[in-house]
């Protein structure tokens, strides 16, 4: 019987510090281009209809052109909840000496 309880013991140990550690773990975000400087342009932004917010003062964040295995793919524009003292700042493309490079969405404080 102790050996039962000591065994229980244990494996709620180890499974707690499990969930505990695997909610360490940082994934970048899905999609998003990071490296070195794009030769070939961005082509124009494309138009993108879209319905009401789901919730009041959702805000929406634009498509953009990324850049995927070796050419540039659409990505769709999706609804943002707010964050109150911040604004949107959508991704972009900007043209350097060594070629485009992609500036990620984010909030940037108002």
């Amino acid at each position: 019987m102790r050996n039962l309880r000591v065994f229980v013991r244990n494996a709620a140990m180890v499974t707690a510090l499990s969930v505990t550690l695997s909610a360490c773990v940082v994934y970048p975000a899905r999609g998003y281009y990071i490296g070195g400087p794009v030769a070939v342009a961005p082509p124009p932004v494309q138009v993108e209809t879209y319905g009401v917010a789901p919730y009041p003062g959702y805000v929406w964040a634009g498509g953009y052109w990324n850049w995927v295995g070796g050419r540039h793919v659409w990505v769709g524009g999706h609804w943002e909840a707010p964050r109150a003292g911040y604004r949107w700042e959508p991704h972009h493309w900007v043209r350097e000496r060594d070629g485009w490079h992609l500036s990620g969405g984010h909030w940037a404080h108002r």
